[in-house]
């Protein structure tokens, strides 16, 4: 039996107020949906507060007491955790958790997203209509069920105990059920390489979880998104006992019609905010779907999920996770706020789009359940907005990581030893003529990353040769290195492109140079003059 150790619910209540919202698009796909029989989750973390560094989490014995920790990221470092446990100023250890078998190594971000046996996941945070009838209903009992674990201390654990989806699923719900959840709703995607999983913490002790079907795709935007379960099928559909009779219980649900659990515990469905991304995303993957942009009961009239047309790659994922609506009457490039190049970078943008200016970081995991554990560990990781950033290929076994995943701060000064500030050196100087900048940027990244899928493919082919040879430990380091050296060769591209960037658009010019403004810039003008 585990141990766990809990301290008083009034050390709760004292940093209720503390933890950030963040604003995230993620995917999770079915292995028949994607080109290569993978499984795959997606997470664009958006926020101006998130940390900014990741670190490998090495496994731990059997028997170690681990802290459980509330809001325990933003300014910490885990460089040397567990020896060293600093849990910056916002993070307050609430308990212990003892584990009773080794834990898995796993990769540390703002939100840990990928374990060493292949388990990946991601979340996007919920919110609902605090101003309806039923949103203060739910405020009023959610107030009441405040628990212990939030979003990034429930992942925590998860990757550190779990080596499949399922198990991550029924493990996370365990948790909530036995010592509650403590935060905003969370949408977290889980996959393994075999299955892929939708996951709904709603408040208290609620949540639900349905399996993402092999041949379709799901998305959310800090929305949930659940709007179908079956009580009937225990093999696609998990939850906590109590899901249906809580709501009626406590006048949620009136037993009539369906049953839709995020209706009736995360309402929101009006929010274009969160669900023009989705219909973005669900309509580049099948057109013939003819979403309405302006549905009014996206929950009851939109699909939970998606068979694509044709079957996606990573770089699919990629290319949607860079949209800003391109082609639709809300493109962004051709609003005033985009200014004379068309810029979808600006913070002043009404729509929210999938690729966000204040994205900290993507992370696209691409999980082959016909590999090895040691190597079906990838994820494809890149800083700032998906548009104007690259991705580097990542195993959760890796011995190392290069240094500048672990370097840069957001209130600190610039540094160019950080990955996150080169990367975001590339994308303010990009706004200075995106129409120009991101052909110059697409020009230096795409063959790089063209070869570059095809050449993670063949090294993990041949890891995956070494390990059936017995020679693990090479199989790893072999890994290790190529992943070290693609980081540093984007890390040295990028900075060689920020200089090229910088001194291209040097007042505002093209090569000192006039430069053309955007043709909806222009009829704008002409219209305000």
């Amino acid at each position: 039996m585990k141990k766990r150790k809990f301290i008083a619910v009034l050390l709760i209540l004292l940093v209720l107020g503390m933890q950030n919202i963040f604003a995230c698009t993620i995917f999770a796909v079915g292995k028949d949906a994607t080109v290569d029989g993978s499984t795959m989750t997606s997470h664009t973390c958006d926020s101006t507060t998130d940390d900014l560094r990741v670190w490998i989490i090495p496994s731990m014995e059997a028997g170690t007491e681990r802290d459980v920790v509330l809001n325990g990221r933003a300014g910490a470092d885990y460089s040397q955790f567990p020896e060293v446990k600093d849990y910056g100023t916002g993070g307050m250890v609430l308990g212990t958790y003892t584990f009773d078998q080794p834990t898995n190594q796993y990769l540390h971000a703002m939100y840990s997203f990928i374990n060493d046996k292949g388990l990946a996941m991601g979340e996007s945070t919920c919110s609902y209509d605090r101003t309806s009838e039923q949103g203060k209903k739910l405020a009023a009992l959610y107030d009441q069920y405040e628990g212990i674990y939030d979003c990034y201390m429930l992942q925590d654990l998860a990757l550190e105990t779990c080596s499949t989806a399922r198990e991550a699923v029924e493990f996370m719900g365990k948790m909530i059920e036995e010592y509650g959840w403590n935060g905003a709703t969370e949408c977290i995607n889980i996959c393994d390489g075999n299955e892929a999983w939708v996951f709904e913490a709603y408040g208290g002790n609620i949540w639900c979880a349905v399996r993402v079907p092999d041949n379709a795709v799901f998305v959310a935007a800090n929305r949930a998104r659940i709007n179908h379960f079956d009580f009937n099928d225990p093999e696609n559909y998990l939850s906590c006992p109590n899901l249906k009779s809580f709501a009626l219980e406590n006048d949620l649900w009136d037993g009539e019609g369906e049953f839709i659990p995020c209706k009736i515990y995360c309402p929101n469905p009006l929010r274009t905010y969160s669900t023009r991304r989705e219909w973005s995303a669900m309509m580049q993957l099948d057109p013939t779907l003819n979403l309405d942009p302006e549905d009014q009961d996206p929950d009851v009239n939109w699909p939970l999920f998606v068979v694509p047309q044709e079957k996606i790659s990573v770089n699919d994922i990629y290319e949607i996770s860079s949209s800003y609506y391109q082609g639709t009457p809300y493109d962004v490039t051709l609003t005033p706020e985009a200014g004379e190049f068309g810029n979808p970078l600006n913070p002043r943008h009404i729509e929210r789009t999938i690729n966000c200016f204040r994205c900290t970081y993507i992370q696209i995991a691409n999980i082959k359940a016909y590999l090895p554990e040691e190597v079906r560990c990838l994820a494809y990781f890149g800083w700032g907005a998906p548009d104007s950033t690259y991705l580097t290929p990542v195993w959760a076994s890796q011995t190392s990581l290069p240094s500048q995943f672990g370097i840069g701060v957001r209130n600190e000064p610039y540094n160019p030893e950080s990955g996150w500030w080169v990367s975001s050196l590339v994308q303010q100087t990009a706004t200075i003529n995106y129409q120009d900048a991101i052909q110059q940027i697409d020009a230096v990244k795409n063959p790089i990353m063209e070869k570059q899928y095809a050449v993670t493919d063949a090294v993990q082919n041949e890891a995956a040769k070494l390990i059936k040879e017995g020679m693990t430990d090479e199989a790893i380091d072999l890994m290790t290195i190529y992943s070290t050296q693609q980081a540093n060769m984007w890390m040295d591209t990028w900075k060689d492109l920020s200089d090229s960037l910088i001194s291209r658009y040097m007042l505002s010019n093209i090569n000192m140079g006039s430069a053309t403004p955007t043709q909806a810039w222009q009829d704008f003008v002409a219209k305000v003059k």
